[in-house]
């Protein structure tokens, strides 16, 4: 491999991204848009649906305070009972219930909690013992930010590279760069170089713009968050490669490319929690970079994570990094 010829490929790609003006605009401004919109649209009241969380649900659980209507139950595992009352704190939920231990987690800030206490008092839940917890409320806005970001980032790398890179090889790019010198890892990594560095230049400029203006909870570290977001565009990065090796048409690459983003958009828990989805949706979300980049990013800017915390999503982005790469190289083709 030569660094010349790899220098020279990355900065003609550079090139030709900054100079579509458009492209570059649209990356920006899209996701701005997206967080200013929700932001907007969830100031006012919220949703009327209770969220429950069960530790324990007894068999009857359609009956008494558990039957009660507009009530969604989610059932915790007791190895979950920390991180569930941490989400009490932060509104995630409106109560905790154990019972089998007969208590109940509610925060003392919470109407939603208030009035669901109410509710259990009078549906004969007058054994229950009280715990209360305190803590600040988690706008949707903070909820969905890093969601939004990731999934700018899942088009940027997708399109950004599968799709090009179809494209020159159906204009014909790919065969007169085949004739050079210049072998297809120089070619490939000055790809991902060119985007990987992007990509990265975009989120941070969303994430500072969207602070600005609205501002948003960051409890953890921005280094911790940096790395997550520049594993998470590395891996989306190698996923479009894969489409990149040998499709020759733009428009097969186009629904290829929409068959991977789509249902990653909307199964990874950008817009709405998986929790009290079907088991096999969370164990599906979990093949997704965009779910182990959602889920870190959270656990940082939310929960102040630690690397040790997040440690299972950066060796899943890792791996799945790995096994794209290495596809995309072998299934490589100039022509």
């Amino acid at each position: 491999m030569r660094l010349q010829r790899f220098l020279s490929v990355l900065k003609a790609r550079d090139r030709e991204f900054v100079r579509d003006r458009s492209a570059l605009a649209w990356n920006i401004v899209f996701p701005l848009l997206i967080i200013l919109g929700f932001a907007y649209a969830f100031t006012g009241d919220q949703l009327d649906q209770y969220k429950v969380g069960v530790i324990n649900q007894p068999a009857d659980a359609e009956l008494g305070f558990f039957g009660t209507r507009y009530m969604q139950l989610i059932e915790i595992s007791e190895a979950e009972k920390s991180l569930a009352i941490s989400k009490v704190k932060r509104h995630q939920l409106d109560i905790l219930m154990d019972a089998s231990e007969k208590r109940y987690w509610i925060n003392d800030s919470s109407p939603t909690g208030y009035l669901l206490e109410k509710v259990l008092a009078g549906s004969g839940g007058e054994g229950y013992q009280k715990q209360l917890v305190t803590g600040q409320q988690i706008r949707y806005i903070d909820w969905l930010i890093p969601g939004v970001l990731g999934m700018n980032m899942m088009f940027s790398a997708l399109f950004g590279v599968g799709y090009v890179v179809v494209r020159y090889r159906k204009n014909g790019v790919l065969k007169r760069l085949k004739a050079t010198p210049l072998t297809a890892l120089e070619f490939l990594s000055a790809q991902i170089v060119s985007r990987l560095w992007l990509i990265m230049a975009i989120t941070i400029t969303v994430y500072i713009g969207c602070h600005l203006l609205i501002g948003f909870v960051m409890r953890g570290s921005y280094l911790n968050l940096l790395l997550v977001f520049t594993l998470g565009a590395f891996s989306m990065i190698s996923m479009g490669l894969i489409v990149a090796a040998r499709v020759r048409s733009e428009e097969v690459a186009g629904g290829l490319l929409n068959l991977f983003s789509w249902p990653m958009m909307f199964l990874s828990g950008v817009w709405f929690s998986l929790e009290g989805l079907h088991p096999w949706v969370q164990k599906l979300a979990l093949m997704f970079p965009l779910t182990h980049i959602t889920q870190a990013a959270r656990g940082i800017m939310m929960d102040g994570a630690g690397l040790m915390v997040i440690m299972p999503n950066l060796l899943a982005l890792l791996v799945m990094s790995i096994i794209f790469l290495l596809l995309g190289v072998w299934l490589f083709r100039w022509e």
